[in-house]
């Protein structure tokens, strides 16, 4: 088996508190406190540091993440290791973390129903849940030093951040990527093929296939709430598909 990229995703933490109407603004480091059981309010004091401006609500956090088997869970827990040791030792990087506080929500669309319907809550979700539900978006410190909110604009940064200037590294990891402009929670998604095809009109359909995604294919992604893969990388990940066969 190979895999390619097909297009870019970013996981966004979402929060639910009514009468704060500024940018909440959260690291690595705090967003893994507060998912590891550590910080359990909203006024509580490394979220106060980050946000001055915002009368913080005393107010308990309830926190909300996914079940096993969860890509956003890779995502989410490569980032928050990555930026706290402490998250790192006591959870790490899986699909299937051992979360120690929070309740499950199966899919992406109910962890955003839940959040936005529980005062408190924080969760985290696809970049296009969060848009279409119109729920509020935390904005992420990056390696820069700066606090970035997920965009189409800032998923492709951190992919170009990482892929530049070889496009064709294919990165399993684009958190935490470098750069002013990048969203730090962002990731390839991903198709997986057979290396050699056994049946010829298979193989022609699947050529077919793959030629929309990495054409016309990307502005429907775009549509959908996903980021474009951008040109440069499309040239590499079009010139593996050709040599597939």
């Amino acid at each position: 088996m190979i895999e390619l990229p097909i297009v870019l995703i970013g996981i966004v933490p979402i929060y639910n508190l009514p009468d704060v109407h500024q940018e909440l603004r959260l690291s690595g480091e705090v967003l893994a406190e507060i998912f590891l059981g550590e910080i359990k309010n909203w006024n509580a004091a490394p979220i106060a540091k980050l946000n001055p401006e915002i009368a913080l609500p005393n107010l308990a956090i309830q926190v909300v993440n996914r079940p096993a088997g969860k890509g956003s869970n890779f995502v989410f827990t490569d980032f928050l290791s990555k930026t706290s040791s402490k998250f790192r030792g006591q959870v790490g990087i899986s699909p299937s973390p051992k979360w120690p506080v929070g309740v499950a929500a199966e899919r992406s669309a109910d962890m955003a129903d839940k959040v936005k319907a529980s005062p408190g809550s924080i969760g985290y979700v696809e970049y296009q849940y969060a848009v279409k539900g119109n729920i509020s978006q935390v904005a992420v410190l990056n390696p820069a030093g700066k606090f970035v909110r997920a965009s189409a604009e800032s998923i492709a940064e951190a992919c170009k951040a990482v892929e530049a200037p070889r496009w064709n590294i294919f990165s399993a990891s684009l958190t935490n990527a470098p750069g002013a402009e990048s969203f730090p929670i962002t990731s390839f998604t991903w198709i997986y093929l057979r290396a050699k095809a056994t049946d010829s009109a298979r193989a022609a359909a699947l050529g077919d296939l793959l030629d929309w995604i990495y054409k016309e294919g990307q502005q429907f992604a775009l549509e959908e709430g996903y980021s474009e893969l951008p040109p440069q990388l499309l040239a590499g990940v079009r010139k593996k598909v050709r040599d597939l066969h």
